[in-house]
């Protein structure tokens, strides 16, 4: 069983400087981020994507996808969550969202995060943070030697209410 570690930090400029350091440690793949996304993106970087996997958003990519550091992750789309509004997603978390989304499963994104193996009251105080606008951040971590470099990269960003959750295959 392998493990995810999971934080919220305050700022595009946190979540970038975090996913610049995890990038030699972890494939973008291994990446998840879950943003607001407020129409704006100015501060993430120019457009460089045109659009998400086929059917897996909710709502329309808006204007195409932010570049910069975050326009490198896979499966980059934005999406409405029931009950929190316009997100924008990337990595595994994406493809979670869309899918319940699609499926109209009940929970939104906590049924999303709870099939992620995140604990339910877990992700219920992850749902609380960014409806107060944080920023999710997930990491699949292959070892406990990567588990621990990548708790201490969300660490030296200052991101906040960071765990590790087992991960179900």
């Amino acid at each position: 069983m392998s493990k995810a570690i999971v934080g919220i930090a305050q700022s595009t400029s946190q979540v970038e400087v975090a996913i610049q350091e995890l990038q030699p440690l972890v494939p973008a793949a291994d990446i998840s981020v879950l943003i607001p996304d407020s129409g704006t993106t100015p501060e993430i970087g120019a457009v460089k994507a045109t659009k998400a996997p086929e059917g897996a958003t909710t709502g329309a990519v808006t204007g195409g996808v932010v570049g910069g550091t975050i326009g490198l992750l896979a499966g980059i789309g934005a999406l409405a969550i029931p009950g929190l509004g316009a997100f924008i997603a990337a990595g595994p978390i994406m493809a979670a969202l869309s899918g319940a989304a699609a499926g109209a499963t009940a929970g939104g994104l906590v049924g999303a995060l709870v099939g992620m193996g995140i604990p339910e009251y877990e992700a219920k105080a992850y749902e609380n943070r960014l409806k107060s606008g944080g920023y999710l951040v997930a990491v699949h971590a292959s070892s406990s030697e990567k588990a621990k470099a990548i708790r201490d990269i969300l660490e030296r960003n200052r991101f906040e209410d960071i765990s590790s959750v087992s991960e179900e295959k």
